[in-house]
């Protein structure tokens, strides 16, 4: 008869073997957890050295490990610190960019406010300003020395009036129009105004040059009394100019008198104040005087040169110093 197609494992006897010694093995094995189990629980100091001695044999594979883990992530933090600070560089760069104009915003409001305090401090004085405006304007390349003013006649500026700013006196109202004006700056040709030293009183003429400076023309000559870095202001003579206004301060000596740098350059101002004429019977006087002057005569018209168009303070204030 055949054999069975389908013979067991446990017919074969190493077969059998095998699997006795692995279920003895297991149960040995089940039986010294158990064992071990228990004695952990109701002795749990007894393996505390074994304990020990693996935590000593495994350190040195944990350290290597955790330098390993150390190491990974501080080259990834270094990675992502480069990225973050080349942004952050930016970020900051822009920032500084920001922060320099508004420091350049903050200064020139700074500027503005202290020329507008400066402002207010004129328009505190004895006389009262009668427009406060801007010089919108002037000549650069002609011989003749104007500003343009942004105010006019509905403001109440009238031909004639000094203009100043907060650094001393920059010109006088030369035409009015309707809500404009035309100055006539101290350094124009046809420009003089009578001044004094600001510490006493050494008189003298201040004429405009044209090229930006002032010649001081002594009305006493004799033995030259000024010195390098006198200040002069107006004298009061004549009228039109309140006395005590700063207008130059001498550069440079000449036989006669002294080249005078002008204290209030229109081109570095902004804002000024047009005031009203000083003496406004006097000034009319004169002009009331020079009017009435025969023309014939050619020294008393040489002596009379506010009956020109454009001569109402140069003979006011030439009529006031001979006074």
């Amino acid at each position: 008869m055949a054999p069975p197609a389908g013979r067991r494992t446990g017919a074969n006897r190493r077969a059998q073997l095998g699997l006795f010694a692995g279920y003895l093995v297991a149960g040995l094995g089940a039986v010294i957890g158990a064992l071990l189990l228990l004695i952990s629980i109701f002795r749990p100091e007894a393996f505390s050295g074994l304990r020990s001695m693996a935590v000593d044999i495994a350190s040195p594979a944990g350290e290597t490990g955790a330098e390993g883990r150390t190491d990974s992530l501080s080259v990834l933090e270094a990675v992502a610190g480069y990225y973050r600070a080349g942004s952050r560089n930016a970020e900051m760069r822009r920032e500084m960019q920001i922060a320099r104009v508004r420091l350049a915003e903050a200064d020139a409001l700074g500027a503005e406010n202290r020329r507008l305090r400066a402002l207010l401090k004129l328009s505190e004085g004895d006389t009262g300003p009668v427009a406060v405006a801007r010089l919108i304007g002037s000549t650069a390349s002609s011989a003749r020395r104007f500003a343009y003013l942004s105010a006019g006649r509905r403001d109440g500026v009238l031909p004639g009036m000094p203009v100043t700013s907060p650094l001393g006196l920059v010109g006088r109202v030369l035409e009015a129009g309707r809500s404009s004006s035309r100055v006539l700056l101290l350094t124009d040709s046809e420009s003089m105004v009578p001044v004094r030293r600001a510490t006493d009183d050494v008189v003298a003429f201040a004429e405009g040059r044209a090229d930006g400076s002032l010649r001081l023309r002594l009305i006493n000559l004799g033995i030259n009394p000024i010195k390098v870095g006198d200040v002069f202001v107006t004298s009061g003579a004549g009228g039109l100019f309140r006395p005590g206004v700063a207008v130059a301060m001498a550069t440079r000596l000449t036989n006669d008198g002294a080249i005078a740098q002008l204290l209030s350059n229109p081109a570095a101002t902004d804002m000024v104040v047009v005031e009203p004429i000083w003496q406004r019977e006097a000034v009319a006087a004169v002009a009331s005087d020079s009017a009435q002057i025969p023309q014939t005569d050619g020294a008393e018209a040489d002596d009379a040169p506010g009956a020109s168009a454009q001569g109402v303070t140069t003979g006011a204030a030439e009529a006031g110093d001979a006074q």
